[in-house]
Formats: structure tokens, C-alpha cells, sequence
């Protein structure tokens, strides 16, 4: 995963496309400080990150700045993409848009589904997706949705099942 992340920033609206990297947090910083009546973020093509951590605390930022997220119609969010979309305090998805969601593995041997259902790594995402309000169920259906190298995208249904859009 190369792709450079792209920012573009049109009136209040930014629109993201690429993979989320460990510099995610600076970069949507840099953004606001640099287009401060931003509103908005249109995640255009994000097929996800290479540092979860970065993309939950760009997520947690998305949040307190009181931005909303909206994913382009026929655009796609996969995996990490889909993290930093809840950030939004209100999240949209366009018709025709893409939600994908997979098991996550951290590169090496460290892999969800090789651990205990107790394990505190566990804990961290289920915390997340709370604080998201998103039920903890769908931590544990994206575990199960797809191994870490195979994407599932969600149907309309369960994308509103588990109030992944808030509108």
C-alpha cells in the first residue's frame, strides 16, 4: 500500500482519497489550521491504513473538531477507511458507495482471530467503536466477515444495523 493520501479542500468541504498513514493526526491538523471552516469530510477512495492507532486518533480528532463524514457515492472505504468515517458526528453514505470490513492482522504473526476473545487488543477497538456509537457487535462481525487479506462490503442493511450512518 503506497498510495499517498490526498487531501483537497473545496469552500468547507475536504474531500480524502488514499491510504491512511502514521501521520494522519498532523496532516488532518495541518488541514483545519490551514482551512479552518472546514465541516465536512468526503472520503472519496480510502482503502484503508498502515497504522491503527493514528487512523482511531484521527477518527477521535475528526470528532472533537465536530466534523461530519460522508463517503462519495460510487466512492469506497475499506477496513481503516471505515474507522476514520466514524469519526464523523453526523456520517453519511453516498448511494452506490463501497463499505468494506475484514479481520485485521498487524503485518506479522499478530492476527484477531489467532487471539483470546479476552485479549486487551480486543478491549481497544471494542472502546473505539463505543465511543464511535457503534455497537460492539460489529467489531466481532467484521472479525468474522473476512480474513485479514480478503475485503466483505456490508449491504445497505447491515451498514444501518449497525448505525455505521447516522443519517
Amino acid at each position: 500500500m503506497t498510495d499517498d493520501l490526498v487531501m483537497d479542500v473545496k469552500e468547507n468541504t475536504a474531500y480524502i482519497s488514499g491510504i491512511l498513514g502514521s501521520d494522519l493526526v498532523e496532516q488532518l491538523s495541518d488541514m483545519v489550521r490551514k482551512k479552518p471552516n472546514i465541516t465536512d469530510i468526503v472520503l472519496v477512495d480510502v482503502p484503508g491504513s498502515v497504522d491503527q492507532q493514528a487512523t482511531m486518533e484521527g477518527a477521535r480528532l475528526i470528532r472533537r473538531l465536530g466534523l461530519n463524514t460522508h463517503i462519495a457515492s460510487t466512492g469506497y472505504v475499506l477496513s481503516g477507511g471505515v474507522d476514520l468515517f466514524l469519526g464523523g458526528v453526523k456520517r453519511s453514505i453516498g448511494a452506490g458507495a463501497g463499505v468494506g470490513v475484514h479481520a485485521w492482522s498487524d503485518g506479522t504473526r499478530v492476527k484477531a482471530v489467532n487471539l483470546n476473545e479476552a485479549d486487551p487488543i480486543h478491549a481497544t477497538y471494542v472502546n473505539f467503536y463505543l465511543e464511535m456509537g457503534v455497537p460492539e457487535r460489529f467489531y466481532w462481525f467484521s472479525l468474522d466477515a473476512a480474513p485479514a487479506d480478503r475485503v466483505y462490503f456490508l449491504s445497505p442493511e447491515e451498514v444501518y444495523d449497525f448505525e455505521l450512518a447516522t443519517e
